[in-house]
């Protein structure tokens, strides 16, 4: 399975990203350049973190506005998996991939410790290698990761059972306590955890390599074994 790590400027977590695929999970990765960018070939996307064009306007918002994203929006009408991570999410936030918006942290300071979060809903592809409630530990790292959303968007998230990742203890006043969501078709997460920084134990944490593990194992069952 081949992953495409998208790279914008300012994206910083992007090799963190390329090495828990190619390094912690074994399957292949290359960074692409926001500009150069042809995304056939590839099976899978992933939006790094960082602070794409420096958060200027709003984090995410300009990235959005790139000549990628159209890609981007034509590979998840395609089925595609992409997964955005922080910033990333903040991304797919913007450009209307997923619903809601990102708010600064409710103490207004930048984050960056280990939280637990709880698997909310394990019936999808980037969550299936996970147990129903499982609680794991992920590290954050934003100062706008307080998600928001309005009653009636929340209402819809809770109904199609699209919120993936809850916090076990919120740390940033995100509403529902969310951490991260999924659209209704399944192929795209968003999340403000950081997986990518927990896939070996020597990290602090393990927890988040069954997420990529996840992702390759629904792959290989839906198209390398053409089911």
């Amino acid at each position: 399975m081949k992953f495409a790590v998208i790279v914008f400027p300012g994206s910083n977590c992007d090799r963190d990203m390329y090495h828990a695929v190619q390094d912690s999970l074994g399957e292949e990765a290359e960074l692409v350049w926001y500009e150069d960018a042809d995304l056939s070939g590839f099976d899978a996307i992933l939006l790094p973190g960082g602070f794409s064009y420096g958060d200027y306007l709003r984090s995410g918002a300009i990235a959005a506005m790139s000549n990628i994203v159209s890609q981007i929006k034509q590979k998840a009408s395609e089925g595609m998996p992409i997964l955005g991570v922080c910033n990333g999410f903040q991304v797919l936030l913007e450009s209307g991939l997923l619903p809601g918006a990102m708010l600064r942290n409710k103490k207004l300071k930048f984050m960056c410790h280990q939280e637990e979060l709880v698997v909310e809903n394990n019936q999808t592809q980037f969550t299936s290698s996970y147990e129903e409630k499982e609680t794991i530990s992920l590290p954050i790292a934003h100062g706008e990761g307080n998600y928001f959303c309005d009653k009636e968007v929340l209402a819809d998230l809770e109904a199609n059972r699209q919120i993936v990742f809850r916090y076990g203890d919120n740390p940033n006043g995100s509403v529902g306590d969310i951490a991260g969501i999924i659209n209704k078709q399944g192929n795209v997460l968003g999340m403000m955890p950081h997986p990518e920084r927990a896939t070996e134990a020597v990290l602090g944490s393990a927890d988040g390599l069954k997420l990529f593990k996840s992702v390759v194992n629904h792959w290989r069952e839906a198209y390398v074994a053409g089911v």
